[in-house]
């Protein structure tokens, strides 16, 4: 098993899947209008936090304007800034949003990190790729010596968690606020990813995932 620095930098110079590389690549390259004096990081996104955490926030991928220009996952775009409003009101930030690289922003207890490690087109990585950066996301979770709970923002970032515990999907049905004992140590829950649709439809609001956070800091009282 690697190391966090060896993990990250394994993670960084990965280019295994060639439809990720030339995606992430081109998006660093054409950028968006209102990023276009900005560097883009347009390479792997590693996971970030506190290795000794008991609680880690997982989703789907780097957003193309977002993580795949900051170089920090849940960083710079409407996501984030959904996600980090309603950790900070769960005082598990001590801000509300996360903006880039030198923003200070600490998050408490806790790791976050994605599924797939580069933007795919569309949002949808194939199968193909999942399998590919599967074995990074494994390493980042046997880092986190102390995890508890592990919570799953999206039904791809809650089933590459099934994968990694070997459960079978029949089992466990993806559902916002389910809460699973997947064994005496971890609890796995499922939430709607705050993707800009979700929020703009109100599959998922400040409310309902305030719910899902308040509860998981009930669990893992009293240190957060």
């Amino acid at each position: 098993m690697k190391n966090n620095n060896k993990l990250k930098e394994a993670i960084i110079s990965c280019k295994k899947c060639s439809r990720l590389v030339t995606f992430r690549e081109e998006i660093a390259k054409k950028k968006r209008k209102e990023f276009f004096r900005q560097e883009y990081w347009g390479k792997g996104v590693p996971g970030f936090g506190d290795l000794k955490a008991r609680i880690l926030i997982l989703g789907l991928a780097p957003a193309a304007h977002g993580a795949n220009r900051t170089g920090r996952v849940f960083t710079g775009d409407k996501s984030a800034s959904f996600l980090f409003r309603c950790l900070h009101k769960a005082k598990m930030t001590n801000k509300p949003d996360s903006i880039s690289l030198n923003d200070g922003l600490k998050i408490f207890d806790t790791y976050i990190t994605c599924a797939v490690k580069c933007v795919p087109p569309g949002d949808k990585p194939n199968s193909i790729e999942l399998k590919n950066c599967f074995k990074h996301l494994k390493e980042e979770i046997l880092l986190l010596k102390n995890l508890k709970i592990i919570l799953t923002l999206g039904q791809i970032a809650f089933e590459s968690c099934l994968k990694f515990f070997n459960l079978k999907k029949k089992d466990y049905k993806f559902t916002h606020g389910a809460f699973y004992n997947i064994n005496d140590e971890i609890t796995l829950v499922s939430s709607y990813h705050p993707s800009p649709r979700n929020v703009n439809t109100k599959r998922i609001d400040e409310k309902k995932m305030l719910e899902v956070l308040k509860s998981i800091r009930a669990i893992i009282k009293p240190h957060l």
